[in-house]
């Protein structure tokens, strides 16, 4: 199975603590994966890894490139499925989540610690402050910015009172997730509109080994056909609505920045 074995390719100039980092990013914003892609490119003892801006990309970049951090935009994953399908499918692999105002919220907080993420850190972060928190993620394996460390405390009576946060907050993550990681990205293809066909080839699988997936899935969901298995994940929150910028989802890219090797 890809993606299983806690091995890493060291690559690029080594930092103060050892080799160097593998980062990669997972975020629908193209500018913004780019701020994040020039960030590891000055910080000695990291290293470019790739990046994805849909589930089913960043599942392909971490089976392909095994990198060892990997940064996910909380909008792209607010039941914290992805996060879960990460951890499970590489138990190095480190998770830090970039958390907006939306999800910046006690449930998801804990819902996202639960689902595997090693660090937690908002979106809005600055440079100096995120590298450090790559390092000590990596480290320590358990990182939690001072700004939301209050939001990872046992519930208080009174924190309705601070802002009415819970009134504002987002429903809690539902359910569990039914499906394998292989059926997830079959899903998630599926919801793309691409026939069996197709998805063998982007997931170089025979066509009949996904047809069998097709099938587990409409088990799985008690779904009549592919149209309602889908309609039913979307109600379920199992696959989720493009993020808000509506950028269109990107395969895996694992080249460099223009300028850099």
């Amino acid at each position: 199975m890809h993606g299983i074995e806690p091995t890493r390719r060291p690559a690029g100039p080594a930092g103060p603590g050892g080799r160097s980092l593998g980062v990669a990013v997972v975020d629908p914003v193209p500018i913004f994966r780019d701020g994040l892609a020039a960030l590891v490119h000055r910080n000695q003892g990291l290293h470019w890894a790739g990046q994805a801006a849909s589930h089913h990309a960043a599942l392909q970049l971490c089976e392909q490139v095994k990198p060892d951090v990997v940064l996910l935009d909380s909008a792209l994953d607010p039941n914290c499925h992805l996060t879960k399908l990460l951890n499970t499918g590489d138990p190095a692999l480190i998770l830090v989540i970039l958390i907006r105002d939306a999800n910046r919220t006690q449930q998801y907080l804990a819902a996202a610690i639960a689902a595997g993420a090693h660090a937690i850190v908002p979106r809005s972060i600055d440079s100096r402050r995120l590298a450090e928190a790559i390092r000590r993620a990596h480290s320590e394996r358990r990182y939690i910015d001072p700004a939301l460390a209050a939001l990872t405390a046992r519930p208080k009576r009174t924190a309705a009172s601070k802002g009415d946060l819970a009134h504002d907050s987002p429903p809690a993550p539902r359910g569990g997730m039914p499906l394998s990681r292989r059926e997830y990205q079959v899903l998630q293809l599926v919801a793309e509109g691409l026939e069996n066909s197709a998805i063998a080839k982007l997931l170089f699988l025979s066509v009949e080994t996904v047809r069998t997936h097709v099938k587990s899935i409409l088990r799985k969901l008690s779904a009549r056909d592919r149209t309602h298995a889908v309609t039913i994940a979307f109600r379920g929150g199992i696959l989720i609505a493009r993020a808000e910028d509506g950028h269109v989802p990107v395969t895996a890219d694992t080249t460099a920045l223009p300028g850099h090797p």
